[in-house]
């Protein structure tokens, strides 16, 4: 019975040295060191709200010449890649038909002129006088159609883009152009160029013809080139919730050509945006996950945000969990963790 009593006091002294022991360690354990940060007062400003979409290049005009009718060839006068002007000749159709026209055309226009003098002294029935009147103006309309067929000249300055027959050789009409048409030639427009673009549809009710943008391409690293919107769809894709605008580009400088990836930025409306010091924001290694730290109560707090416009040095944040008013942190961020003890020093 005593050895069983002198058992239990023992416990109850060992539990009691360890009780004093730990909160001993407690006392002496040194207290968390708060972080020295500074802090700016998030709040909201308007911008103008800027937006980039990618896009291919395209001519500002382009046509695939070919006359009206089958016929053999005479002459071609330029080769792929030419630039030419406006009414130049560029190929020469076999004129054996228009000579023929003409011939045919003379001879009724000799008989016209004796039968309109005869038809003033009434000396011809009026029916003869109107059929040979009939049969000159179609023959009239022939030789002018025929001449506008045998020669082709070009309808507005540019480049010539496509050849696919030689001279001498029969046109027969049939489509081989990529754009599934018959041409002789294929002529382009390049000192103006244009952008079809897909718009999200909530953008409809502020885009405008006259809107001024902005082309770059990746060719030309810095470099931007003017545009502006010239036509705007009056229908809204049903499937992707968009509509196509039109966007002329000056191309004076020939530095940009059909065909070549694009992005295209223009600033649809104003909006209220959250904007801070870019260098508070910070990338996790390893991801694309960008984080920010905010003081509150002496702690800091860890939000992940997504970056959007950046004006100067500043850049627009975008999170449910921030709102203006909050103490974004921007210097000393990068030694925290979420949960830390921060002390604020703003000087």
């Amino acid at each position: 019975m005593k050895k069983l009593i002198y058992t239990a006091l023992a416990l109850t002294i060992v539990v009691a040295s360890c009780k004093q022991e730990e909160k001993t360690n407690t006392a002496n354990a040194p207290e968390e060191k708060a972080e020295v940060v500074r802090v700016v007062e998030l709040s909201t400003k308007t911008i103008n709200q800027t937006v980039e979409y990618q896009a291919t290049l395209q001519p500002y005009e382009e046509i695939h010449l070919a006359p009206a009718t089958p016929g053999r060839i005479d002459q071609i006068t330029v080769e792929v890649g030419d630039r030419i002007s406006r009414g130049a000749l560029l190929v020469q159709m076999d004129r054996t038909q228009l000579h023929q026209a003409e011939i045919q055309l003379k001879n009724l226009a000799t008989d016209f002129k004796r039968l309109d003098t005869l038809q003033k002294v009434g000396s011809i029935a009026q029916q003869k006088y109107d059929q040979i009147m009939t049969q000159y103006e179609v023959a009239q309309s022939n030789v002018e159609f025929l001449k506008q067929n045998t020669r082709l000249v070009a309808p507005f300055n540019g480049i010539v883009s496509g050849k696919y027959f030689e001279s001498g050789e029969m046109y027969s009409s049939a489509p081989n152009t990529a754009a599934g048409k018959a041409a002789i030639l294929s002529l382009i427009q390049i000192d103006r160029l244009k952008a079809i673009v897909a718009v999200s549809e909530k953008f409809f009710p502020v885009i405008k013809t006259g809107m001024k943008t902005t082309v770059t391409s990746d060719i030309y690293p810095g470099k931007t080139f003017n545009g502006v919107i010239t036509l705007v769809h009056p229908t809204i894709n049903p499937a992707s919730r968009s509509f196509d605008i039109e966007v002329t580009i000056d191309n004076s400088a020939g530095l940009l050509r059909p065909g070549m990836f694009s992005r295209v930025t223009f600033s649809p409306e104003e909006t209220e945006a959250l904007l801070l010091p870019a260098l508070a924001v910070l990338k996790m290694q390893g991801s694309n996950e960008r984080y920010l730290f905010v003081e509150q109560n002496g702690v800091a707090k860890r939000i992940s945000v997504t970056m959007g416009q950046r004006i100067n040095d500043n850049v627009e944040v975008l999170s449910d969990e921030i709102k203006a008013g909050d103490k974004v942190i921007i210097s000393g961020q990068a030694r925290l963790l979420d949960g830390m003890k921060v002390q604020v020093v703003n000087n």
